[in-house]
């Protein structure tokens, strides 16, 4: 069994507003080829495991969810870090969220209670990282966000432990973007 944990940037991190932005198409891509490229090495159970956060997060869950129509043995998760996570959020992406959740094939809350300190985040990381063995994270050191603590964790989980980390930064985002403006322009879309 593998199980492989989807973090990364929130889409307000990466000024994105809308789903049908194109960076995340770009970003759906490149998440797609690394969950691939592992699918295609393993014929056990495969785990996409991730949190409830808009953007990388969910965009994650979103692309192993299609991948199931080609790779039936990929399972999904969903773990909040708290109970009544996103309780604050507006309609819209509550509705995304529970949609989401109906989709996966588990999801649980890692502490049962609310939100009570940045503890039950730490709790979550360390949770994260015992019940996977690598991570696909979208994040450039270059440019922190939020993320810089579950990159900061992994890094120094990984030197503790046989984990391993896959960084998606922005030169393979701006990479996979150059690739997918040349096919629009040989559909003739651009």
């Amino acid at each position: 069994m593998k199980r492989v944990w989807i973090t990364g940037y929130r889409s307000y991190e990466l000024n994105v507003f809308k789903d049908n932005d194109p960076k995340v198409k770009i970003i759906k891509e490149v998440l797609k080829k690394a969950l691939k490229a592992r699918l295609e090495q393993e014929s056990d159970e495969f785990w996409v495991i991730s949190g409830p956060q808009m953007g990388a997060e969910r965009w994650g869950i979103e692309v192993a969810l299609e991948l199931k129509l080609e790779f039936p043995e990929i399972r999904t998760a969903l773990m909040q870090p708290f109970a009544e996570f996103g309780s604050q959020w507006n309609e819209s992406n509550k509705l995304k969220l529970t949609n989401i959740a109906q989709q996966v094939d588990f999801s649980a809350d890692v502490s049962d209670k609310p939100y009570q300190s940045p503890q039950q985040l730490r709790n979550y990381q360390q949770f994260m990282l015992t019940h996977t063995d690598e991570a696909i994270l979208l994040y450039d050191p270059e440019f922190e966000g939020k993320t810089k603590y579950d990159y900061q964790a992994i890094k120094k989980y990984e030197e503790q432990t046989d984990y391993s980390l896959e960084l998606i930064d922005f030169d393979e985002l701006q990479e996979e973007a150059e690739v997918w403006e040349e096919r629009q322009r040989e559909k003739g879309g651009f």
